[in-house]
């Protein structure tokens, strides 16, 4: 097998929460380009239906769930109905996430709390218990991608709504603790900490909050926020048989935001 042979994903399926938009659109079309096909889970359908299409151009199988990974429920059907009708799930990136609140720690309802909770970590453990669960009784290996954030190591600037710097790093720490008992499995777990990218969620906080992100942009060393496409590899190499030796790993991604 060459070197490149290594990062092929021919013969997997991926399961992607939040794979329509953003990051997770742009690692859903990164593993599709090298032979992934692909289950995309997401709230909005003409996005959905938009990504599905473009990973078909590239020759591979889209199935698209619409599911609110926030809501248990939900996120748990939309786990089974991928085992149902799509089949083995070999890689599974839990990316749904976000702050979506701006709310002081003690203005915070807990219903809020426990919505936006719910969002950024029990979809983790749900997909993770059910997609990995399923790895294991298949019995050859897999891999889990777990999309943290940089706030999992340092609190947002100018901004409030600690559930997700609290979440991120629960994620991180999660991402340990299974890696270490899935190890035995041959299935991999490892975290991505993106920093600021610029997806459709940070344009309309850069639209409404400009302070805050014009602060954050003033703090990154490689002066810019990255392109979405850039945590594409990143996904495809964690995804792919080039990774097989590293478990349990917490990768930052952020133009040196977290280097000082």
């Amino acid at each position: 097998m060459s070197l490149l042979d290594r990062f092929r994903l021919d013969g997997k399926r991926l399961f992607i929460t939040g794979g329509s938009r953003g990051l997770g659109r742009e690692m859903a079309l990164a593993c599709a380009e090298m032979g992934a096909d692909v289950v995309l889970v997401g709230r909005d359908v003409p996005s959905l239906e938009k990504t599905a299409a473009d990973i078909e151009a590239l020759g591979r199988v889209a199935l698209t769930i619409n599911a609110d990974v926030s809501k248990t429920d939900e996120c748990e059907a939309a786990c089974h109905k991928a085992l149902t009708e799509a089949g083995p799930i070999h890689i599974l990136i839990n990316n749904a996430g976000g702050r979506r609140q701006n709310i002081p720690t003690h203005e915070m309802p807990l219903d809020t709390w426990q919505e936006l909770v719910d969002l950024n970590l029990t979809s983790v453990f749900l997909c993770t218990k059910i997609l990995g669960g399923a790895m294991i009784a298949r019995g050859q290996g897999g891999k889990v991608i777990n999309i943290a954030s940089i706030n999992a190591l340092v609190a947002g600037r100018k901004i409030e709504g600690r559930h997700y710097e609290t979440c991120k790093a629960a994620v991180v720490q999660f991402t340990r603790a299974v890696a270490a008992d899935w190890a035995l499995h041959k299935i991999n777990v490892n975290a991505i900490l993106p920093g600021g990218f610029m997806t459709e969620p940070n344009q309309r906080w850069r639209k409404i909050h400009p302070e805050v992100t014009e602060a954050f942009l003033q703090q990154i060393p490689m002066g810019d926020f990255g392109p979405p496409e850039d945590l594409g590899p990143l996904a495809v190499y964690l995804a792919s048989d080039a990774s097989r030796y590293m478990t349990g790993a917490s990768l930052v991604i952020d133009g040196g935001y977290t280097l000082w």
